[in-house]
Protein backbone atom coordinates (compact mmCIF):
# COMPACT_ATOMS: atom_id res chain seq x y z
CA UNK A 1 0.00 0.00 0.00
CA UNK A 2 2.70 2.18 0.94
CA UNK A 3 4.43 1.80 -2.59
CA UNK A 4 1.30 2.58 -4.49
CA UNK A 5 0.90 5.49 -2.22
CA UNK A 6 4.29 6.79 -2.92
CA UNK A 7 4.05 6.22 -7.08
CA UNK A 8 0.81 8.02 -6.41
CA UNK A 9 2.62 10.84 -5.09
CA UNK A 10 5.37 11.02 -7.45
CA UNK A 11 2.82 11.24 -10.41
CA UNK A 12 0.77 14.15 -8.95
CA UNK A 13 4.90 16.20 -8.36
CA UNK A 14 5.04 15.93 -12.21
CA UNK A 15 1.75 16.66 -12.85
CA UNK A 16 1.83 19.60 -10.96
CA UNK A 17 5.74 20.48 -12.55
CA UNK A 18 4.08 19.97 -15.75
CA UNK A 19 1.24 22.38 -15.01
CA UNK A 20 3.34 24.83 -13.59
CA UNK A 21 5.47 25.22 -17.07
CA UNK A 22 2.66 26.17 -19.30
CA UNK A 23 0.73 29.18 -19.00
CA UNK A 24 -2.91 29.31 -19.99
CA UNK A 25 -4.11 32.93 -21.39
CA UNK A 26 -7.41 31.82 -23.07
CA UNK A 27 -9.90 29.40 -22.04
CA UNK A 28 -12.21 30.48 -24.95
CA UNK A 29 -15.88 30.31 -22.95
CA UNK A 30 -18.84 32.04 -23.13
CA UNK A 31 -17.84 33.23 -19.93
CA UNK A 32 -14.57 34.50 -20.64
CA UNK A 33 -16.22 35.64 -23.94
CA UNK A 34 -17.80 38.27 -21.98
CA UNK A 35 -15.55 39.58 -19.89
CA UNK A 36 -12.61 40.03 -22.78
CA UNK A 37 -11.67 43.68 -23.44
CA UNK A 38 -12.79 44.19 -26.87
CA UNK A 39 -11.64 47.16 -28.68
CA UNK A 40 -12.41 48.14 -31.88
CA UNK A 41 -9.70 49.88 -34.12
CA UNK A 42 -9.75 53.65 -34.70
CA UNK A 43 -11.83 54.63 -38.31
CA UNK A 44 -13.55 50.83 -38.65
CA UNK A 45 -16.67 51.15 -40.16
CA UNK A 46 -17.64 47.49 -37.79
CA UNK A 47 -16.73 45.01 -35.45
CA UNK A 48 -15.21 41.92 -35.78
CA UNK A 49 -17.68 39.14 -34.91
CA UNK A 50 -16.12 36.51 -32.36
CA UNK A 51 -17.52 33.27 -31.48
CA UNK A 52 -17.24 30.19 -29.24
CA UNK A 53 -17.42 26.38 -29.98
CA UNK A 54 -15.72 23.03 -29.07
CA UNK A 55 -14.33 20.37 -31.45
CA UNK A 56 -12.20 17.19 -30.74
CA UNK A 57 -9.55 19.33 -29.12
CA UNK A 58 -11.90 21.34 -26.81
CA UNK A 59 -12.76 24.96 -26.95
CA UNK A 60 -11.76 27.77 -29.67
CA UNK A 61 -12.75 30.52 -30.98
CA UNK A 62 -14.14 31.89 -34.11
CA UNK A 63 -13.54 35.46 -35.92
CA UNK A 64 -15.35 36.60 -38.90
CA UNK A 65 -13.94 40.32 -39.86
CA UNK A 66 -16.22 41.60 -42.86
CA UNK A 67 -15.04 45.15 -43.22
CA UNK A 68 -14.19 45.06 -39.54
CA UNK A 69 -11.10 45.03 -37.22
CA UNK A 70 -11.76 44.81 -33.38
CA UNK A 71 -9.62 42.81 -30.89
CA UNK A 72 -10.52 40.91 -27.59
CA UNK A 73 -7.24 41.96 -25.21
CA UNK A 74 -6.38 40.12 -22.06
CA UNK A 75 -4.48 41.95 -19.16
CA UNK A 76 -2.29 38.94 -17.89
CA UNK A 77 1.41 38.65 -16.94
CA UNK A 78 3.50 36.17 -17.99
CA UNK A 79 7.66 35.46 -16.89
CA UNK A 80 8.80 34.99 -19.61
CA UNK A 81 12.32 33.87 -17.60
CA UNK A 82 10.07 31.09 -17.21
CA UNK A 83 7.96 30.43 -19.90
CA UNK A 84 9.06 32.69 -22.91
CA UNK A 85 7.81 30.49 -25.30
CA UNK A 86 4.25 31.29 -27.07
CA UNK A 87 2.24 28.55 -28.55
CA UNK A 88 -0.72 29.10 -30.66
CA UNK A 89 -3.16 26.45 -32.64
CA UNK A 90 -5.07 28.58 -35.24
CA UNK A 91 -6.86 28.08 -38.70
CA UNK A 92 -7.76 30.47 -41.72
CA UNK A 93 -11.03 29.02 -43.77
CA UNK A 94 -11.48 32.06 -45.46
CA UNK A 95 -7.94 34.54 -46.74
CA UNK A 96 -7.32 37.90 -47.58
CA UNK A 97 -5.14 37.29 -50.51
CA UNK A 98 -3.73 39.47 -53.25
CA UNK A 99 -3.10 42.14 -50.31
CA UNK A 100 0.44 44.12 -48.94
CA UNK A 101 0.27 43.56 -45.89
CA UNK A 102 3.41 45.94 -44.97
CA UNK A 103 1.43 48.66 -46.69
CA UNK A 104 -1.50 50.75 -44.86
CA UNK A 105 -4.01 50.02 -47.39
CA UNK A 106 -3.34 46.08 -47.09
CA UNK A 107 -2.36 45.93 -43.61
CA UNK A 108 -5.27 43.10 -42.61
CA UNK A 109 -4.55 39.72 -40.92
CA UNK A 110 -7.20 37.12 -40.94
CA UNK A 111 -5.35 35.89 -37.59
CA UNK A 112 -3.15 37.55 -34.97
CA UNK A 113 -1.95 37.60 -32.00
CA UNK A 114 -0.32 40.67 -30.23
CA UNK A 115 2.19 40.19 -27.53
CA UNK A 116 2.38 43.51 -25.25
CA UNK A 117 4.82 45.25 -23.05
CA UNK A 118 4.54 48.17 -21.53
CA UNK A 119 6.96 50.76 -21.53
CA UNK A 120 5.32 53.84 -21.07
CA UNK A 121 2.10 55.84 -19.53
CA UNK A 122 -0.21 55.56 -22.23
CA UNK A 123 -1.19 52.58 -24.66
CA UNK A 124 0.67 54.80 -27.51
CA UNK A 125 3.82 53.89 -25.66
CA UNK A 126 3.50 50.00 -25.53
CA UNK A 127 5.67 48.01 -27.91
CA UNK A 128 4.32 45.00 -29.07
CA UNK A 129 4.60 41.69 -31.15
CA UNK A 130 2.17 41.12 -33.66
CA UNK A 131 2.18 37.08 -34.18
CA UNK A 132 0.19 36.82 -37.99
CA UNK A 133 -1.33 34.30 -40.05
CA UNK A 134 -0.53 35.75 -43.35
CA UNK A 135 -2.43 35.17 -46.38
CA UNK A 136 0.60 36.09 -48.84
CA UNK A 137 3.78 36.26 -47.31
CA UNK A 138 6.24 33.33 -46.34
CA UNK A 139 6.75 32.22 -42.83
CA UNK A 140 9.62 33.63 -40.91
CA UNK A 141 8.89 37.33 -42.64
CA UNK A 142 8.99 40.50 -40.45
CA UNK A 143 8.76 43.96 -40.74
CA UNK A 144 7.22 47.36 -38.49
CA UNK A 145 4.02 48.06 -38.87
CA UNK A 146 3.12 50.62 -41.27
CA UNK A 147 0.72 52.26 -38.73
CA UNK A 148 3.63 52.51 -35.64
CA UNK A 149 7.13 50.78 -35.33
CA UNK A 150 6.42 50.10 -31.87
CA UNK A 151 4.55 47.07 -33.19
CA UNK A 152 6.36 44.52 -35.33
CA UNK A 153 4.66 42.26 -37.60
CA UNK A 154 6.04 38.26 -37.60
CA UNK A 155 4.60 35.75 -39.99
CA UNK A 156 4.36 32.44 -38.00
CA UNK A 157 1.95 30.96 -40.40
CA UNK A 158 0.93 31.36 -44.09
CA UNK A 159 -2.24 30.13 -45.98
CA UNK A 160 0.29 29.46 -49.19
CA UNK A 161 0.48 26.37 -47.01
CA UNK A 162 -1.97 25.97 -45.04
CA UNK A 163 -5.67 27.45 -45.92
CA UNK A 164 -8.24 26.23 -43.47
CA UNK A 165 -5.78 23.36 -41.88
CA UNK A 166 -5.24 23.67 -38.10
CA UNK A 167 -1.11 24.70 -37.44
CA UNK A 168 0.59 24.91 -34.25
CA UNK A 169 3.64 27.61 -34.08
CA UNK A 170 5.71 28.16 -31.59
CA UNK A 171 7.93 31.10 -30.57
CA UNK A 172 10.72 32.64 -28.31
CA UNK A 173 8.51 35.60 -27.02
CA UNK A 174 11.35 36.93 -25.26
CA UNK A 175 13.74 37.02 -27.91
CA UNK A 176 11.84 37.84 -30.02
CA UNK A 177 11.38 41.42 -28.19
CA UNK A 178 15.38 41.34 -27.61
CA UNK A 179 15.67 40.88 -31.75
CA UNK A 180 13.08 43.23 -33.03
CA UNK A 181 12.71 45.79 -30.32
CA UNK A 182 16.10 45.72 -28.46
CA UNK A 183 14.53 45.39 -25.22
CA UNK A 184 15.35 42.51 -22.70
CA UNK A 185 12.01 42.07 -21.43
CA UNK A 186 11.33 40.13 -18.45
CA UNK A 187 7.66 40.11 -17.94
CA UNK A 188 4.67 39.93 -20.65
CA UNK A 189 1.69 42.59 -19.43
CA UNK A 190 -0.68 41.51 -21.95
CA UNK A 191 -1.80 39.52 -25.04
CA UNK A 192 -4.31 39.77 -27.51
CA UNK A 193 -6.48 38.16 -30.34
CA UNK A 194 -7.92 40.01 -33.54
CA UNK A 195 -8.86 39.59 -36.98
CA UNK A 196 -9.48 42.40 -39.09
CA UNK A 197 -9.92 43.35 -42.85
CA UNK A 198 -10.81 47.46 -42.74
CA UNK A 199 -8.11 48.80 -44.75
CA UNK A 200 -9.04 45.76 -47.94
CA UNK A 201 -12.63 46.11 -46.74
CA UNK A 202 -12.73 42.07 -47.42
CA UNK A 203 -13.89 39.05 -45.57
CA UNK A 204 -12.18 36.60 -43.26
CA UNK A 205 -12.63 33.35 -41.35
CA UNK A 206 -10.58 31.97 -38.96
CA UNK A 207 -9.60 29.96 -35.34
CA UNK A 208 -7.92 30.73 -32.74
CA UNK A 209 -7.47 27.46 -30.52
CA UNK A 210 -5.21 26.53 -27.60
CA UNK A 211 -3.21 29.67 -26.63
CA UNK A 212 -0.44 28.98 -24.03
CA UNK A 213 2.88 29.84 -22.90
CA UNK A 214 5.59 27.28 -22.03
CA UNK A 215 9.34 26.94 -20.97
CA UNK A 216 10.34 25.37 -24.59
Amino acid sequence: MKFVFNIFLTLLIIIKASLADEIKVFNFTETELSKLEVRKVRGADNKTTYTVGTNENGAFLKSVANNAASGLGKEIKIDLNKTPFINITWKIEKDLSGIKENTKKGHDFAARVFAVKKTGATVLSNRAINYVFSSNSDAGLNWPSPYTKKSIDYVLSTTKENLNEWVTVKSNVKEDFKKFHNLDVNELDGLAVMSDTDNSKMKSIAYFQNIYFSTE
